[in-house]
């Protein structure tokens, strides 16, 4: 019976996790995992609460919780955390890449690795949306409902674009943490206030957009003086929460930014498109925070379920975070099809936070059969006795790299939804990210292609 048990419980996700929970050598920072889970699960709860559609005169509103109740922007202090993120990324870019170094590794084997894991689970998204957009075009949808609904659901998909670039330089900003310590870090925050100054006090226009680079260049260069042990004195780690969080308070308070930490509809300027000095006010806060609790949450983690926790949902995490907004687009759409059932409820009202624990629980339960069929694409391809694949030419690497970080970033100023042409879909949009994955020969096609030569 016992043995029984133990074949059940490997056969599962859990008996999996818990597996590979208790294989964990004591060296790994089990923390950097935890965060890395944590700061893509706010991002989730943020948006499944933020969304807020209801019904009026017989149509959905795409209700913004945000602009609806204006002291709700400041729930966005705790739910933005893209910045542990880019700490996070720091880390183990910079754990990974000096690995690299001391092994006298290539930079193109290197990044095409880390590419992968990235670029993999967002093409079963694309090639999904291209077709529910075409089909709904084709069967008569009012191409606005097409467009709304695919974007919405590609909003995680823009956002990996400045993480690929920010990742792609860190072979330059490593080697200016090593040469120049915290001063590559006040180097990018002089760079972020510069912009900014010359944004809003000079009226420049355009040159905003570099702070995409220097804000989270900043915070990811954390990451790496996390990773070489600076923050190894919680005194240091005190002091950037307190540094950070006074200058948000001085940002913020007088109006000389807005308080929400993403964008509100109808508002004039946002601290995340691109990011501002609030933000970067805000990731320098959070990684106080996070670091100084850092002994305390690795003492937690040691515990084998609690760990094992984690490495289920870091197996995952990339799933969750790309499916969780299609998720909600289903959701709505099957409410809107009962009649809008549930969204007569006014955001914003006693009713309506009363409501959302029993919405959360059918998102998840809308999310868990993506994550089912999805989640495979993000494993890494490990096929047993396949030969190694060719080294890539850098300009290969470097062109499928800008396509594809092209494509990605392209849904955040269009819609893949077109409201011209038959097929309704712009497809030199969903095109590019497929042929920089081709370029490079990785994907979930190339890695099933070898799977089946490899049997």
């Amino acid at each position: 019976m016992s043995d029984r048990k133990n074949r059940r419980a490997k056969g599962g996700m859990w008996g999996r996790a818990l597996d590979i929970a208790g294989r964990t050598p004591a060296e790994r920072n089990r923390y950097v995992d935890f965060l890395r889970a944590f700061s893509i699960l706010a991002v989730v709860i943020g948006h499944w609460l933020v969304a807020a559609p209801y019904m009026q005169d017989g149509e959905v509103v795409g209700g913004h919780l945000l602009e609806i109740l204006p002291w709700s922007q400041w729930l966005t202090l705790g739910f933005q955390v893209m910045p542990v993120f880019f700490l996070v990324g720091g880390f183990s870019n910079g754990v990974s890449w000096s690995a690299t170094l001391r092994k006298e590794g290539t930079y193109a084997d290197w990044f095409t690795g880390r590419l992968q894991r990235l670029i993999n689970p967002v093409l079963p998204l694309f090639l999904l949306w291209t077709v529910i957009a075409m089909f709904g075009t084709l069967a008569g949808v009012p191409r606005p409902i097409v467009s709304l609904a695919a974007e919405l659901a590609l909003i995680p998909v823009w956002f990996l674009a400045v993480y690929i670039m920010v990742t792609a330089l860190v072979p330059y900003t490593y080697a200016a943490w090593r040469r120049l310590g915290l001063k590559s870090f006040a180097a990018l925050l002089l760079a972020a206030v510069m912009i900014d100054s010359a944004t809003y006090a000079a009226q420049v226009p355009y040159i905003k957009w570099f702070n995409f680079a220097f804000v989270w260049l900043g915070i990811h260069q954390l990451g790496f003086a996390w990773s070489d042990g600076f923050f190894e004195k919680r005194s240091r780690a005190l002091l950037f929460a307190f540094a950070g969080f006074a200058a948000l308070i001085i940002l913020v308070g007088p109006g000389i930014y807005p308080v929400a930490m993403i964008g509100v509809p109808g508002e004039a300027m946002s601290n995340s498109m691109p990011p501002t000095l609030a933000l970067m006010a805000l990731g320098v806060t959070q990684t106080g925070i996070a670091l100084y609790l850092e002994p305390a949450g690795r003492r937690i983690l040691d515990r084998v379920k609690i760990w094992a926790s984690v490495v289920l949902l870091n197996g995952m995490i990339m799933t969750i975070y790309l499916w969780h907004l299609p998720a909600f687009v289903l959701v709505m759409i099957v409410a809107y099809l009962l009649g809008g059932l549930g969204l007569d409820v006014a955001p914003g009202s006693a009713g309506w936070w009363l409501a959302r624990p029993i919405w959360f629980a059918i998102y998840i339960a809308a999310l868990m059969p993506l994550i089912i069929i999805f989640a495979r694409f993000e494993q890494p391809g490990s096929i047993a006795g396949q030969a190694p694949k060719p080294a890539i030419a850098h300009w290969r690497l470097i062109l499928g790299l800008l396509l594809i970080c092209a494509g990605l970033a392209s849904t955040a100023v269009y819609s893949i939804a077109s409201p011209l042409g038959i097929t309704g879909v712009r497809l030199w949009i969903i095109a590019m990210p497929l042929i920089g994955a081709g370029i490079v020969r990785f994907g979930p096609v190339y890695d099933i292609v070898e799977r089946r030569k490899a049997k």
